[in-house]
């Protein structure tokens, strides 16, 4: 078959779905869930299971019609009890937990294949191949953002946590005149000066190296993008967070947030319950959040007139607001 980026992406991300399900199966959910919905307390306390986790996965779950949700209460689909409850007859719940124990063994493929190891530069590596996915995402759908976010008058930009500059160009090549600040981490500024450089325009971008969670932002911003951070982040780092960009906008300034913004029962889009996972087992507190939560945190974090601009389905939804 001929692959395309799209389908070797879609390969890349092949694993969510799969392990979702099958933690399901190891925490026997659908049979839990098989008689009657339950609510978050009650799946909770017959369960065992932690409030977080186990939410954002039942949501998930939801998500990719394997359980349904209604008024905050959660029971497998009816046509799918006597395929995955342990009672049911025929179930294949044997073969989900068996699939279970080959995922375990097909998690050391990397070291049995390599034999010795992933070597010392493993961290470096890693980063390098993070925004370098990061911008292969990026890529096909800068112009198209920048083009949504309407940043014709602004003249300066702050992108926050900006990576391999992939917007910050993007930004910068459709606004003449603008010019940007790109705040991330010392490691990725320096894998981020790479393609400005290359781009030919780094007398028009700013590279500061910082800790977006730790360190202030530069002033006199008009407009600050912050792209694919909050859901790395819970409520109390978010809300610091927009606290921190409202000072680094002049009066009047404009924050756009891209991400996942989900619906008000966190089901869709599927892509966004199921990266919700994704954070739950990379992050302390981050996940993916309806426009009310971004909403309500860009209040306490001193902004006004907040605004969807626009849904998305694959984490470019569009979040604005104003500071006063």
């Amino acid at each position: 078959m001929a692959h395309t980026p799209e389908s070797l992406a879609a390969l890349a991300r092949g694993f969510m779905e799969t392990r979702v399900f099958l933690t399901a199966a190891e925490l026997d959910l659908f049979t839990l869930l098989a008689r009657r919905p339950l609510s978050l307390a009650e799946a909770v306390e017959a369960s065992g299971a932690d409030a977080r986790g186990l939410a954002i996965l039942l949501d998930a779950l939801a998500a990719m019609g394997l359980v349904e949700k209604a008024k905050g209460r959660w029971q497998t689909v009816p046509s799918l009890v006597s395929l995955l409850s342990s009672t049911g007859e025929g179930s294949l719940l044997p073969l989900a937990l068996h699939s279970v124990n080959l995922w375990d063994r097909w998690s050391r493929l990397t070291e049995v294949v390599a034999a010795s190891g992933l070597g010392a530069t493993q961290g470096d590596a890693r980063t390098r191949s993070f925004i370098g996915a990061m911008h292969v995402v990026a890529a096909p759908q800068a112009d198209g953002i920048v083009s949504a976010v309407e940043p014709g008058k602004a003249r300066r930009l702050l992108d926050v946590g900006g990576g391999p500059a992939t917007y910050t160009l993007a930004f910068v090549r459709a606004v003449p005149g603008l010019r940007a600040t790109l705040f991330d981490l010392p490691a990725v500024v320096e894998l981020a000066r790479e393609n400005v450089e290359a781009a030919g325009l780094a007398d028009r971008v700013d590279l500061v190296a910082g800790d977006l969670r730790t360190d202030a932002f530069p002033g006199g911003h008009d407009l600050a993008f912050v792209s694919a951070i909050v859901h790395m982040l819970g409520r109390a780092e978010n809300v610091a967070l927009f606290r921190k960009v409202y000072d680094a906008l002049v009066p009047g300034g404009r924050i756009v947030i891209r991400d996942h913004v989900m619906s008000s029962d966190r089901t869709a889009p599927r892509a966004g319950a199921l990266f919700a996972v994704n954070m739950l087992v990379g992050t302390a507190a981050g996940g993916t959040f309806t426009f009310e939560e971004l909403a309500a945190w860009l209040v306490e974090g001193g902004f006004e007139r907040s605004r969807l601009m626009r849904g998305g389905e694959r984490m470019d939804a569009l979040v604005e607001a104003y500071r006063p």
